[in-house]
């Protein structure tokens, strides 16, 4: 009974602690400034229309997502959860044209070789960034309703991290578990995830449960995986002095 007892105690301290404060700002607007940055610095080969365009948009919907939680993400609107997602889909599609036009960039005898090759890391780098962001907004709700609503009220999570199953283990590996401690993952945690599906092109340590995060997630490593065949079809061209 004792422990019964201690085991709610925690569970409730846990609960309580998750909805203390709300995400740091800091990271994700970070992250969207990167993103912004390496597009905007893409080799004219692998732009489509204005340099600026895309790097304009995703700063004005950032502004307007910093104004309405400037430090800590504590309040939502429809019309934010919507700029959001909006920011997010907008620099994963300017990803996937940019890796089209790196395809088709590939048979101009003329193109700059080390040029293209700097691009295909900024193509990988802005889609680890624009998945990792569109994860971050879609699962249990958003990173507002992860941290304000008691679990019982989220919607079904998309992905399950190793903290949403570490309740039965060790005592020194239950502490950090989403039972005992109240743990939600943070944007830093989705972006390792995307990070880890762009490198290995498969899930590693989170595993997709909804259709939708399946989709996303077999739709960034394809992704990837082109990248990097084309990476090494630029380099052995180059090698073999194709250009």
């Amino acid at each position: 009974m004792v422990e019964n007892g201690l085991d709610n105690n925690a569970r409730e301290d846990g609960e309580r602690r998750r909805q203390a404060a709300g995400e740091n700002r800091l990271p994700p607007a970070i992250a969207v400034v990167v993103a912004a940055l390496a597009y905007g610095l893409l080799p004219s080969e692998l732009q489509f229309g204005p340099r600026l365009v895309m790097p304009v948009l995703s700063l004005l919907l950032l502004t307007a997502l910093v104004v309405t939680n400037p430090v800590r993400m504590n309040k939502e609107s429809r019309w934010s959860r919507i700029a959001s997602t909006v920011l997010a889909c907008l620099i994963i599609v300017a990803n996937l044209v940019g890796l089209g036009m790196l395809v088709a960039s590939l048979s101009d005898k003329e193109a700059s070789a080390p040029a293209l090759l700097l691009g295909a890391v900024q193509v990988w780098l802005t889609g680890v960034i624009g998945f990792a962001l569109l994860y971050w907004e879609l699962d249990r709700g958003g990173p507002v309703a992860r941290r304000s609503k008691p679990r019982s009220e989220l919607p079904p999570a998309d992905w399950r991290f190793s903290q949403d199953e570490n309740d039965d283990t060790v005592i020194e590996v239950k502490r950090s578990a989403s039972t005992t401690s109240g743990w939600v993952p943070t944007f830093l945690d989705y972006a390792y995830m995307s990070l880890t599906n762009s490198s290995a092109f498969s899930p590693t340590d989170t595993m997709p449960l909804s259709a939708r995060a399946k989709c996303l997630m077999g739709l960034q490593a394809t992704a990837a995986l082109f990248i990097s065949l084309l990476v090494v079809a630029r380099a052995v061209g180059s090698l073999g002095g194709g250009g």
